[in-house]
């Protein structure tokens, strides 16, 4: 444990005396927090609108008023034909046009539906469908008060009609706002980010400073000397879980209705998990330069791509939803969204753990072996 503890006291020494790496591993990924967590963002809101009125009376002229007095539409041009719709498009002024066809005055006072057409630049897929959803939705709410407004006129009383009621009611983020969703996974990537990247990093220093082949003639063993270059990684692992955690809390009022010690545990297991893989590409890399590349390949691209951080696994081609059951980044996302948003219970999480252990033991009984063999 002496021998171990020197290994982590010099490792420690290295680090905060780089004031650059300080910088990177804990200023870092507060700015990726807050960057990531407003930028990637699927609350569509204020979407650039205008509208093209070729009835131009009172009916239609309310349905406009409605359009802009709904904060999912910004009315921003009032065009008089379709041939300006393409230059709104071509331009980028405009996401959504809404046309009110001819007649609709007439239509809604007959007790017909009104003719409205709803035209949706489709180069940004997400508003274009968030944006047609929503006026798809503003239409029908619309077209059912004057619906109502027309069968009071004539006297007859609503409280006894039939027809279909639905209740629609958002559970764990009732709001619906995009931080909640991406924070907790933010935690899953920057983790694997820093860890893997440092861990991978540290050892091909050893070797291209030329004091590795010290350290292996020296009387400390090679699983002493890799838990003592580990060991600081790990405890400034669990600190950036700790900050990125309260700050999202804090900074975007994320909840966090799950037990602090299942998330600690788990969070132990993955940051294993991270700290193995980091050691698995320095016993393979031989440079700096090839260590950062290889961990990026393993760190980044899997954790950003496959587990289900942007893009649901459901709805991966099979091929790539079972490729995602190869890293632990699946597993620990699954576990920091139920245990800040949900809960979750031990039972409930318990797959995911049960897989965070296997891999821990694997990753770092086959980055031992790696080690020794290149030693």
């Amino acid at each position: 444990m002496r021998r171990i503890l020197a290994i982590a006291r010099k490792e420690f020494l290295h680090i905060i005396r780089d004031k650059r790496l300080l910088g990177v591993i804990l200023v870092m990924p507060l700015i990726q927090l807050f960057l990531y967590a407003y930028a990637l963002s699927f609350d569509v809101k204020q979407l650039p609108t205008a509208t093209l009125d070729l009835d131009r009376t009172t009916a239609s002229r309310q349905y406009i008023d409605a359009l802009q007095q709904s904060n999912y539409f910004l009315v921003d041009g009032v065009l008089t034909s379709y041939a300006q719709v393409d230059n709104r498009f071509e331009s980028g002024a405009d996401k959504v046009v809404v046309v009110v066809g001819a007649g609709f005055g007439n239509d809604i006072a007959a007790g017909r539906a009104g003719n409205v057409q709803i035209l949706v630049d489709g180069s940004d897929a997400n508003a274009a469908q968030i944006g047609s959803s929503y006026a798809g939705a503003l239409s029908r709410v619309f077209g059912s008060k004057v619906a109502i407004s027309q069968i009071e006129q004539k006297g007859l009383n609503m409280s006894g009609a039939g027809g279909l009621t639905s209740s629609i009611r958002t559970w764990y983020n009732p709001e619906g706002i995009s931080a909640a969703y991406f924070v907790p996974g933010l935690i899953v990537v920057l983790v694997t980010m820093i860890t893997v990247l440092q861990t991978a990093n540290t050892l091909v220093k050893e070797k291209e400073q030329g004091t590795y082949e010290q350290l292996i003639v020296s009387p400390i063993s090679r699983i002493e000397l890799m838990v003592g270059k580990i060991a600081p990684w790990a405890l400034i692992g669990a600190l950036d879980i700790i900050i990125i955690a309260v700050v999202g809390i804090l900074a975007f009022g994320i909840p966090f209705r799950g037990s602090v010690g299942l998330f600690a545990l788990s969070s132990l297991l993955y940051v294993i998990c991270t700290l193995g893989l980091g050691l698995i590409v320095s016993a393979r890399a031989t440079s700096v330069d090839s260590a950062n590349q290889l961990g990026s390949l393993i760190a980044f691209l899997p954790t950003f791509m496959l587990s289900g951080f942007v893009f649901p696994i459901s709805s991966m081609p099979p091929v790539l939803q079972w490729l995602s059951y190869l890293f632990p980044a699946r597993y620990f996302m699954v576990i920091c969204r139920t245990v800040f948003l949900k809960g979750g219970s031990p039972a409930v999480l318990f797959p995911q753990i049960a897989a965070l252990v296997v891999f821990a033991v694997v990753i770092v009984v086959l980055a031992a072996s790696l080690y020794r063999e290149r030693a």
